[in-house]
């Protein structure tokens, strides 16, 4: 009787509680506490002796994962493998396995898609998988056909395995880029450029039709620098030198499996269910043919609490540690969320100034450039947080033109070897369509109340004079832009003026040059950052923006909120985008920055 009094007294209030929700909330509400009920599970579990699986078909970035309201909802109610992963949070996910009893190997399983991961987040990762390795566990790979980043990777591996019919590329690095003069002269549409910097080839692709002798030479140079360094890693871990692998390059180019095999660049030839057979061995699993060995994907394994704890400092802590991303093209206002949006950035740096709690800042950079005035107006709170607080940069896979702007005011500057930096040059590029509007009849006429007022037309060439008044703009922020640097960096201005002109570097020639201060990932710089704010033990991370949550998503949806504003794009621009998503693919390191997405009459960074 006791029982069932408790019983009904529990189902009368919660017929009450759902009356009072509905009658509030009304359904659209109650619908989204059920979705929220939904979306939380108990988390993660990891059973003894299981392999962590990295799936290097994962994307790899700075920010993670961004999933529109829509796509979130639809992660949170799916039950399919993310396929995005936050860049520490996989280094973090290692570094934890390496330490976690449960976990006795790590299974690199190969893809046939590219990696999305860069030059630079390819060298964190493969630090901590070396890491891993360390602590006495095992690391086997296996892949249809390695690729070169992925290779740079398995390279680490006690056992790297390949397919019968399968091949390992070691072809090497090359920079194609397409050359629209012609197309653009045939069809009447009229290029002016203004800039500084002899390397500042960003251009060229609409005024030449080959690489100019100077885009050449940095771009052999930065090649070069950059698959040495590739040579140099991978060879000590396959115990062969760097040039017994170039010979394999220059004779080779793509190695079949048994060759690869003879060369000693892999360990075995196997299926891919000879590998899972294998790991049925290793974890103690059935051999029969319907079951898996005992595994946790990194996605997975990266949502356990101590994964999250694990190199950020003492929760419990007042003192905070903020890492700021600045990932994406840089531009003029909010911008959208794969953009730096000046003022979005520049308005959580100020948030970060006035707060008493965060003793410092690491600012993660990884963007091409863009925006002079949004450069300057993020550069500005760097400046003005240094004054108050330590601020260190981390530099990711790019930090070139802009994106070296907001770094070079750091207290200290960290880049990987194989960053791409540097870049320091302005250019402007102006596009008529004069010619190809007149060929089809269309003319245009003006009224206007000053000698400039048109000087953004597209419908004509930009006069001499015109010319001469923007290419002073231009020069103008260039020797802003060195004089910056020799005061920043604490460098004489005339060679700042002589490793500037628009040239690229990898990170290794940067610390050379004087441009960075210590080579190093992102963990070194808030390691940096500590030591910098004398914090000793006594520090917690925080990231700035903190990520939103689904809940929190939602609501911002009804509250009416926007927070992916975007920036105008003129007609042109618009069509030069859509030709950039078509060339993507074939335009490479010469032009890390995105060359056709240039905004007509903006100053550009790049």
């Amino acid at each position: 009787m006791k029982d069932f009094f408790k019983f009904t007294l529990a189902s009368l209030l919660g017929n009450l509680i759902g009356l009072v929700l509905i009658t509030t909330m009304g359904i659209g509400g109650l619908i989204f506490l059920i979705i929220m009920s939904a979306s939380q599970d108990s988390g993660p579990q990891v059973k003894d002796k299981s392999v962590l699986v990295f799936d290097l078909s994962l994307s790899v970035s700075d920010t993670g994962p961004n999933p529109s309201t829509s796509e979130a909802l639809q992660q949170a109610l799916s039950e399919n493998t993310p396929t995005e992963i936050q860049l520490r949070t996989l280094v973090q996910s290692i570094d934890q396995a390496s330490k976690d009893d449960k976990i006795i190997a790590l299974y690199l399983q190969g893809t046939n898609s590219p990696t999305s991961a860069g030059l630079a987040n390819l060298k964190e990762i493969r630090q901590a998988l070396q890491r891993f390795k360390e602590s006495g566990k095992t690391i086997i790979a296996y892949d249809m056909d390695w690729t070169a980043p992925e290779y740079y990777l398995a390279s680490v591996a006690n056992q790297v395995i390949v397919n019968p019919l399968g091949s390992l590329d070691i072809k090497g690095l090359s920079s194609q880029v397409m050359f629209l003069t012609g197309a653009l002269e045939k069809y009447g549409i009229g290029v002016q450029v203004t800039r500084v910097g002899k390397y500042k080839s960003a251009v060229e692709p609409f005024l030449l039709k080959k690489f100019s002798p100077e885009s050449r030479q940095q771009t052999q140079q930065l090649l070069g620098n950059i698959w040495g360094e590739w040579l140099r890693t991978i060879a000590p871990s396959r115990q062969v030198t760097p040039q017994q692998l170039q010979a394999f390059s220059n004779t080779e180019g793509i190695l079949l499996a048994n060759t690869a095999l003879k060369a000693k660049l892999v360990d075995q030839i196997a299926y891919g269910d000879e590998v899972v057979t294998n790991f049925k061995k290793i974890t103690g699993e059935s051999q029969e043919e319907d079951k898996q060995f005992r595994q946790i994907s990194i996605t997975s394994y990266s949502k356990l609490p101590e994964v999250a704890k694990n190199n950020s400092g003492d929760k419990n802590s007042d003192n905070k540690i903020a890492i700021v991303y600045a990932e994406g093209e840089i531009v003029d206002g909010k911008g959208t969320s794969t953009q730096i949006g000046g003022d979005r950035l520049a308005k959580e740096l100020r948030k970060l100034r006035l707060d008493e709690k965060v003793k410092a800042v690491v600012l993660r950079v990884n963007s091409p450039g863009g925006s002079a005035t949004a450069s300057e107006v993020i550069g500005r709170e760097i400046e003005l947080i240094r004054k108050q607080k330590p601020v260190i940069v981390s530099m990711g896979n790019y930090a070139a033109s802009g994106g070296y702007w907001i770094s070079m005011g750091a207290d200290k500057i960290f880049a990987e070897t194989n960053t791409i930096t540097g870049s320091i040059g302005v250019f402007g590029l102006l596009f008529n369509i004069q010619d190809i509007s007149n060929q089809n009849g269309i003319t245009w006429d003006i009224v206007k109340t000053g000698k400039f007022a048109d000087i953004q037309s597209i419908s004509r060439p930009k006069t001499p004079e015109e010319l001469a008044k923007l290419q002073r703009i231009v020069d103008l922020i260039y020797e802003r832009f060195v004089s910056h640097v020799a005061t920043n960096r604490k460098l004489p201005k005339t060679k700042v003026q002589e490793i500037a002109q628009g040239r690229v570097w990898s990170g290794s020639q940067a610390k050379q040059l004087g441009l960075v201060d210590e080579i190093g990932g992102l963990d070194a710089a808030i390691a940096a950052a500590v030591k910098k704010a004398n914090l000793g033990d006594n520090w917690t991370l925080q990231e700035a923006p903190k990520p939103r949550s689904l809940e929190e998503r939602i609501l911002e949806n009804l509250a009416g909120e926007n927070t992916t504003a975007t920036t105008p794009v003129d007609p042109l621009t618009q069509e030069f985008l859509r030709l950039k998503e078509e060339l993507s693919t074939l335009t490479t390191m010469n032009d890390p920055k995105g060359i056709y997405a240039r905004l007509p009459f903006n100053l550009r960074i790049e």
